[in-house]
């Protein structure tokens, strides 16, 4: 580089000498030049200055010749090494493109205007927006109409009759989704357990009809019950794969929470294999999914569905808010299975008909025979208790809190006499009308006056 602006300077100097020299040739008289280097001289001098600098040209040429090939020499050199340092640069940066996430966010509306034949855009259509991007963006609810119809509300209620209510008074009530066109309903098992022989299991489907249902087939240990209505042609809910789920998935719960129909909560999944050990649940071999997304009573038996509106769940319990657990379809799916090859068995070895089980009346009872009788009016204090006429009968000794006998309101010393217009001479008497259906019209005494009760006993 000093090489080279040395040479720039005598350049510039050559080319002032050399004007200088042309112009003292033309006036042909001495003439006083002043060099860069600020000193006079004559025309002598400039001679011999100009032969001196034509030695130095003929020399400089070829350095200068030399420093041309090494400044593009190394210039190649360092547009070579520039650009592979760009190359590498524009590759790590469009890997980082490809790796790095992109979130593409979604506004709520996006504006289109229309453009006319001139490609001039009109007012109007400045105005007026197009199709919401709700419609496209909402996954869960696309899932949810996906599943919604196939829901249906459990009711428990009370077949007893009641002064206060005329409809059966609800005594619990849970979800549950439709499985098959014929229709069978899965639920969990203890929606429909544990409830008294006289309720009714009325089901409510996603129109509003009602139709009663009967418990067709329950495992208590996976609490999976399925329950069949006496309706066809019903759309059943779509089966997904438990197995196929991973952790971080959306899910939605649908059900009836505190009796609320047609209930939509969503959520995550949060674990897909919770070990039945891990919940304190003992006797279960079940890895249970947890999910967020709220699960309440009333929402039990209810599906739980993925983002394809597949069933891959059945809500079964909640431990607190964001915590809770769904049994996996996998097992529903072996569950139902069993109860068609169990069905299909009976139907094709039906077993005889025998009698009719006995229904539960909730007392014990004591026949009168004379002997009894006899003493029993010798008492003093059971004379009032005891008509004249009363020859046969049976005496109520207990009776169970909370039975049928209880809620007709029987009581202990009670001697019913006649069940539906026939006498009751024994307690066989009494078992023969349980045997039978429909509710019984009793003939009681008490304290010396006669009572007609009806009760209806619980299958």
């Amino acid at each position: 580089m000093r090489g080279l602006w040395s040479y720039t300077l005598w350049s510039r100097e050559k080319r002032r000498l050399t004007k200088q020299l042309l112009l003292c040739n033309r006036l042909s008289t001495p003439v006083v030049v002043r060099c860069a280097a600020s000193q006079v001289v004559n025309h002598g001098e400039v001679l011999q200055r100009q032969e001196d600098f034509a030695k130095y040209n003929s020399h400089s040429r070829s350095g200068s010749f030399l420093y041309s090939i090494v400044g593009f020499g190394a210039g190649l050199i360092l547009g070579a090494i520039l650009k592979s340092h760009y190359n590498e640069w524009s590759r790590s940066k469009r890997y980082l493109t490809n790796v790095l996430p992109s979130v593409s966010a979604a506004s709520p509306f996006t504006f289109t205007p229309a453009v006319d034949h001139n490609n001039n855009e009109t007012n109007s259509a400045k105005q007026e927006a197009t199709l919401s991007k709700r419609i496209t963006h909402n996954f869960i609810a696309d899932a949810v109409e996906k599943a919604s119809d196939k829901v249906v509300y459990i009711d428990i209620k009370d077949a007893r009759r009641s002064p206060y209510v005329k409809c059966g008074q609800t005594l619990s009530n849970g979800s549950g989704f439709i499985v098959s066109e014929d229709g069978l309903i899965l639920t969990n098992a203890h929606v429909v357990t544990n409830r008294p022989r006289s309720s009714t299991i009325l089901v409510r489907l996603h129109d509003g009809s009602e139709c009663e249902g009967v418990v067709e087939d329950i495992d208590a240990i996976s609490d999976l019950a399925l329950i069949r209505v006496k309706r066809c042609s019903l759309s059943p809910a779509p089966l997904g794969k438990s197995s196929d789920l991973r952790p971080g998935e959306f899910v939605a719960a649908l059900g009836s929470p505190l009796s609320l129909c047609n209930t939509v909560t969503a959520g995550v999944v949060s674990s897909v294999g919770r070990a039945s050990k891990e919940l304190g649940l003992r006797g279960r071999d079940i890895h249970y999914i947890q999910t967020d997304a709220a699960i309440t009573f009333g929402n039990s038996g209810g599906p739980l569905i993925n983002m394809d509106g597949e069933v891959i769940g059945i809500n079964s319990m909640t431990v607190t808010s964001g915590i809770s657990f769904a049994i996996p379809i996998d097992y529903a799916k072996e569950f139902i299975a069993k109860a068609e090859k169990k069905r299909a068995e009976l139907a094709k070895y039906p077993e005889a008909q025998g009698p009719d089980r006995r229904r539960y009346l909730g007392i014990t009872m004591l026949t009168l025979t004379p002997s009894i009788m006899q003493e029993l009016q010798s008492r003093g204090n059971m004379t009032n208790r005891f008509p004249p006429d009363l020859t046969h009968g049976i005496l109520v000794w207990k009776i169970v809190v909370g039975s049928p006998a209880y809620q007709a309101g029987l009581q202990p010393g009670d001697i019913i006499t006649h069940i539906n217009n026939h006498d009751i001479n024994s307690s066989r008497d009494v078992y023969k009308f349980l045997e039978g259906r429909g509710e019984l019209s009793m003939t009681v005494v008490r304290n010396g006056q006669r009572y007609f009760v009806s009760v209806v006993p619980e299958e």
